[in-house]
Formats: C-alpha cells, structure tokens, sequence
C-alpha cells in the first residue's frame, strides 16, 4: 500500500537561510594569497622556445625553461610535427580506445620503450595524468603508499586519488623509508613507494639504488618519476635509471614528454603485462582523448635526436659545469641550494625578496623565475639551465647576479 508522507512533513521546521553570495570566499580567498605573497600570474612569451624568449617586447635570456636540450625549438622536431599535422590532423579526435589511436603512438610507445630498455610503454596526454592515472590504478584502499616529502604535486595528488594509506618519508632519506616499511608494511595489501628521481625544485637526485634495493626487501612496487631526468642523465639519455645500472630491474617508469624530450604529453614504461593492465584499469588514458598528432610525432623525433647525438647531453653538463664555477668564484655568499642536476636554485629568505630579485634579474634582461611556498618549502630563484646557452649567456648571467646581489645585500 502506498502511503503519503508529505503530509507528515513540517516546512515550519526547516531552517530559513539569510541570502548571502557564495562566491564570497574567492575574494577573500585571494587577498590572504596576495598578503603572503603567494599571488601567481601569467607572463606572454611572443616567441620561439629557445635560450632567448621575448615578453613584453624585450628580448630576455632565457633561465627558466625545462627545454633543456633545446629540442623545443629545434627545426627538425618542428618540421616532424607539421608533417604529422598534416597528414593526420591537429587532433586524435577521440580516446585511443574508440577513434584516436594511431600508427605514431605504437611508434612512439616502442621508441620509449626502447629508450628505457623496457617491454612496453604507455603514451598519455600530459604527464600529470599519467602520474595520477597510474598510481590510482595500482592500489587503493586497502593499500600503502610511500612517498617522499617532496614529491610533485602530480605524484601526490595521485596518491590522494587513490585512496591508498599515504606516508611520507623524510626527503631521500633511507633511514626513514626503512622505518616506515618496517613499522607499516605487514598492515597493508600492497606497497607502492613513489619519489621523482631528480626534484623539479631543488635539482637534487634520490638514491634510487637504495630504494630499489628497499623496494625488493620489503615486497613494494616502485614507481619513478624521470620528468626532469629523462634526456640528460645515463648513457643513452634514458634517465636516472641508467646511471644507476638499474636497466631491467622491477620498477615502473613515468615521465614526461615536455621537458628534455620537448612536445607534449606523459608516458609509463614498465613490463608488458603492467602496461596491458593500465590499458584496462587506468582512468586517465582510457578516456582522455589521445595525444594529438603533430606532439607524438615531435617526440618521436626528439628521442631520434636524443638517442643518435650525445653532444647535446655532453654540452649541457658543459654548461652546469662552468655556470657553478662562476657563481662559487664570484658570489661565495650566494646560498646554492645542493644540486647534480641542470636545475641550480639560488635560496632566499622570504617570498618578498624573491619575487624582488626576479623583478630586477627581469630589469637587466635575464628572465629566471621566482619559486615560492607554497610551490616550495623555501623562496628561491630557479635557474635551469639549456644545452643550446652560449657561454657568454651564462657570464652575462653570472655578472647580472653579481651586481644584484652586491647592491641589494641578501644574505
């Protein structure tokens, strides 16, 4: 029998709401930004990537790229993406699954593969949700994640997508992660440890051989990020985990395709049977549309130019190299922040005194931007450095610090 309710239902009972705008909280929202000095705004660069970029009508040298081997604007990689524009389209047009899938994108997984020396490799329209779609997909609820304190946001909020126990250890070190996996480990299904190999914001490198090591011991997955190796570090470019001799070993790689590799997109590269399992189970390839043509075949090409000429790689160390002579020599006050990589930081004190510094560093024609919390633990000037920099570029960057530095008296 079907029986009315509504008649049982009070409206007197129902709490009356005062009218008030619910977008309120934005305003407010962004004035406390604006006091910590956190605000972040957009700067129009009117030309090609390249050591010299031009914003607002001046031409700048160019310190805050992650083009580091200069491939972004290289002819042969432009040329590779207008080819395959034209011959496939500016778009996949639909998920890989349904309509977007094409011959480049095999050509490219098997190109990464074959870099990485792995069975396979799995292409993503950017590399943010190649970290997020994979370590959702790897564990969740009943599962462990490790991750080291200064993680990208993008392998963070992975793991919060997950909804996997996340801990984080105590940045690259071993000490804790073992601590962790000690105190944590037998409480959970699986155990994913996750840490990029070079952080993005400090240039400085995980030691990957003892956390692979770990990793066996304690029966985890592991899972790297290369975004900011990939290109520049191991023999052939393939990363971090070829300097390591880590070639082969049980892990999964993810990395970016927009750094080193200069185009667009992300990709994992791990076993055949890992790579098949994300093709069923990962969220953000199965349905974002695939990558366009012109990036997948601009990639192709980079990794070509990458595997076939060392030079380039041999030239940027070149360049590392003579820019933290210089800077020890000449500026001993300066407080580098530790580095191995191509990304050198110049450590200040507060947000204002950054963003102050990348002002005037603008004002004598350097363009290196200002990394703030809560970006970063501490304010700094991030220097990334280029393959293709003349060495002049870097004393005329080395003499604009100096002179900044002497008149403005940063400790």
């Amino acid at each position: 029998m079907f029986i009315n309710t509504s008649t049982h239902f009070n409206r007197s009972r129902v709490p009356k709401l005062t009218q008030f705008n619910p977008y309120d909280w934005i305003d407010r929202s962004l004035a406390t930004i604006e006091r910590a000095n956190w605000s972040r705004s957009t700067q129009v660069i009117t030309s090609l990537p390249g050591t010299e970029v031009t914003i607002d009508g001046r031409v700048l040298l160019n310190f805050g790229s992650n083009d580091y081997l200069g491939l972004a604007g290289d002819d042969r990689v432009i040329q590779a993406a207008i080819q395959a524009t034209q011959a496939f389209g500016t778009g996949a047009t639909g998920s890989r699954l349904m309509s977007g899938h094409k011959q480049i994108h095999q050509d490219l997984e098997l190109a990464i593969a074959m870099l990485k020396g792995t069975e396979a490799a799995l292409v993503f329209s950017s590399g943010y949700l190649a970290n997020l779609g994979t370590i959702a997909a790897l564990v969740g609820k009943n599962d462990l994640i490790l991750s080291d304190r200064l993680n990208h946001s993008s392998l963070k909020n992975g793991a919060l997508l997950s909804g996997a126990k996340t801990i984080e250890y105590q940045h690259c070190d071993m000490v804790d992660l073992r601590h962790q996996l000690q105190l944590n480990r037998g409480n959970y299904r699986r155990c994913l440890i996750i840490t990029d190999t070079v952080f993005s914001m400090d240039g400085d490198i995980c030691p990957l051989a003892e956390i692979q090591e770990l990793s066996i011991e304690y029966s985890s997955m592991l899972l790297v990020d290369e975004a900011h190796a990939t290109g520049i570090f191991g023999a052939t470019g393939a990363g971090i985990v070829e300097a390591e001799n880590l070639v082969g070993k049980p892990l999964i790689e993810v990395g970016t395709l927009s750094k080193a590799i200069g185009s667009l997109g992300g990709y994992v590269a791990g076993s055949a049977s890992l790579i098949d399992f994300l093709r069923n189970r990962c969220a953000s390839w199965i349905y974002t549309t695939g990558l366009s043509p012109g990036d997948t075949a601009a990639a192709l090409r980079s990794i070509e130019i990458i595997t076939t000429t060392p030079q380039l790689r041999q030239q940027l160390w070149q360049n590392v190299e003579y820019l933290k002579q210089r800077l020890s020599q000449q500026l001993p006050q300066l407080r580098l922040i530790p580095s191995a990589s191509s990304i050198i930081c110049i450590e200040l004190p507060d947000a204002r005194t950054a963003m102050s510094i990348g002002s005037k560093l603008k004002q004598a024609g350097i363009f290196a931007p200002a990394i703030r919390p809560p970006t970063v633990p501490t304010s700094r000037i991030r220097l990334s450095l280029m393959a293709t920099h003349q060495q002049s570029q870097l004393a005329q960057l080395v003499n604009a610090i100096k002179l900044i530095f002497s008149a403005a008296e940063v400790s």
